[in-house]
Formats: C-alpha cells, structure tokens, sequence
C-alpha cells in the first residue's frame, strides 16, 4: 500500500492558510475519490482509496506542522511500509515557489520547512516522493520576486483570488500523484518539473 500524506496544521483556524496546502491537497484526492477523511490511525486523520489503481491511505497528521514526523513514522510502522523512497508520497507546502507552481522530487533537504525537518529526523533518510506546492508571492510584472515573510505569512488565511489559483493547482497535483502511481516518480518529474515558457511573442 502508498502512503500519501499532506502537512498541515489541525484546526479550523488554519484551513485555508498556505502552511496547509498538503492537507487542501489530501482533501482534494479524497473528494474525487469518494472518500471522506475521518479515521483515526497514527496519530493522523486517515482514509483508504483506490488512486490510479493502487490501493493508498490518505493521511492528514493530528499533529501540528513542527511534529509530522511522528504520524508520518507511525504509519510507516502500522502500515509495515519497507520500500519508504518508493511507498511514501508527502505532500506540503513551499514559499521558494511561486503559488500557481509545484515541484515532484525524489529526495532532498529539509529547505527550512519544519514539518520536513521532523519527517526527516523520524524516517532517518530524505529518501521519499515529496510534491512541494507553491505558495509564495509571484513574481512582479518586472520579474522581481516578492519574498513571502515566513510564518506571519503562512498562518494567515489566504484571499479569495489566492485560494481561486491554489484551487487549479490542486487538481494538477492530483494528476502529478496518480502520474507517479502509474509512470513513476521519474516519468511525472519529466511531466510536471518543466518550467512555465515566457511568452515568445514578448507579452503581446
């Protein structure tokens, strides 16, 4: 069975904050797979699915943001996961991202980012999917970048146009997931890793 599980913090308060696009993420997979996110299991809030053919759990930690590595570890031990770098996808949030983007890697370091500092410390390896949606400021029409400021910014709810872009890139999420499932890791990072084209035309 894969484990996919998107970060967040519990709470109604922080729903629709940009440190939950992991949870809005999950939320998303199991709304079009029919199922609701309700079980209690490794310390997470759990649901069994059939995604792209493969039999998964989806898990939204109970824990806060600074400790999912001890859900994420728990599961791994309940479900008896032993391939991690090929059975486990974690979904999460990224402020090095403009919000519209997202990036599928095979492995890699924390960035900052502190529930993947705890996952990393729990599992002892980097080696996992991870899907790291975008949720910085885009760019300025000049091409200067606008630098999100941490955790002020991720702890607030996001506005309507904020959360109408995040609402795309969470289908496109779902497909990069079900990419993976079905192609492989490598074969969705050729698919989903490219870089948005500049319009050739200069704007016209």
């Amino acid at each position: 069975m894969k484990l996919i599980v998107g970060l967040g913090n519990p709470g109604i308060e922080y729903q629709f904050t940009p440190h939950n696009a992991g949870f809005l993420a999950i939320d998303r997979i199991a709304e079009d797979c029919g199922v609701v996110i309700g079980n209690r299991r490794g310390r997470a809030l759990t649901a069994r699915a059939r995604l792209a053919g493969e039999e998964v759990l989806l898990a939204k930690p109970e824990t806060f943001m600074n400790l999912s590595g001890l859900s994420v570890a728990a599961l791994v031990r309940e479900l008896e996961i032993e391939q991690v770098p090929e059975d486990v996808i974690v979904l999460y949030d990224e402020l090095a991202f403009p919000l519209g983007q997202f990036r599928i890697a095979q492995r890699g370091s924390a960035n900052g980012h502190n529930g993947i500092k705890s996952i990393l410390s729990a599992l002892g390896t980097e080696e996992w999917i991870r899907i790291r949606i975008g949720v910085g400021k885009p760019a300025l029409a000049d091409g200067r970048e606008i630098k999100a400021g941490g955790r002020d910014y991720l702890l607030t709810p996001m506005r309507r146009q904020e959360l109408a872009l995040l609402d795309e890139v969470l289908d496109r999420v779902k497909i990069a997931v079900e990419t993976v499932l079905t192609k492989g890791v490598s074969a969705a990072m050729n698919e989903f890793n490219r870089r948005p084209e500049k319009d050739s035309d200069g704007g016209k």
